[in-house]
């Protein structure tokens, strides 16, 4: 494996970015993963190395940086270190990340060891409404988007994602946690019809006995046949709309 830090150059300042792919020749197909709330953290980098292992070129942008370098040490997390993820989470929004992903594109355009054409993307928690705002924002470039117990993917913003399933030309897989505060029952209903509504092509499921976090295994929710048939579902969806080198 080959990885490196980088920083991605955006109209905001530079993004950190922890970048992984196979130390093969390449190309390979790039996917960009949204992290999580708690930020970046090793636990992060080995999910990036895993999905490089699978013949992809991984980036795993830091999309906190406008706010500085964060780190989170998320074995210690408490009701104060909550409080502070809230709110740096709360300080981004779907126009940023936007906005980020096109510097990642010019970034991933510019990479010789990038393989021209379809990209995929996968996110966590608070970046499954980023997954599918990139999805319908660059439908030319994203074939393949996957979110897991994703937050805010349907709101009664001007902004919510499931407002513009109808530009997504990518497949999508929306996988969500049984068991889960942040994403109230009564949303799964409406995503679904929204998702039929406009054609999108798409996967979506709930697995039993989850809790929100399950894929993370440093969390006490870890459910690890879940995660693993999560893993699995991911590369199925990478493999059908991507085109590995491995």
């Amino acid at each position: 494996m080959i990885e490196k830090d980088v920083a991605i150059s955006t109209k905001h300042g530079y993004m950190p970015t922890f970048v992984v792919r196979p130390s093969g020749e390449g190309p390979y197909p790039a996917v960009i993963f949204y992290m999580d709330a708690p930020g970046i953290r090793e636990e992060l980098r080995n999910m990036a190395r895993r999905i490089a292992r699978q013949g992809y070129y991984c980036i795993l942008p830091d999309i906190y940086y406008r706010l500085g370098s964060l780190r989170f040490d998320t074995h210690r997390r408490n009701a104060e270190m909550s409080v502070v993820i809230r709110t740096v989470r709360d300080s981004i929004d779907n126009a940023k990340i936007m906005d980020d992903t096109a510097a990642m594109f010019g970034f991933l355009d510019g990479q010789e060891d990038v393989k021209p054409g379809p990209a995929g993307c996968v996110g966590y928690c608070m970046s499954g409404q980023f997954v599918v705002a990139a999805a319908a924002h660059f439908p030319d470039r994203i074939a393949g988007a996957a979110s897991f117990y994703g937050m805010r993917i349907v709101t009664d913003k001007d902004d919510s994602p499931h407002l513009v399933l109808d530009r997504v030309k990518a497949e999508l897989y929306l996988a969500f946690a049984e068991v889960d505060p942040v994403v109230p029952d009564e949303i799964l209903p409406v995503l679904k019809a929204s998702l039929e509504k406009a054609g999108t092509a798409h996967v979506m499921e709930r697995f039993a006995g989850t809790h929100h976090g399950f894929c993370f295994i440093e969390r006490e929710v870890y459910d690890r046949v879940a995660a693993e048939q999560a893993w699995t579902k991911t590369f199925d969806l990478f493999s059908r709309t991507l085109a590995s080198n491995v």
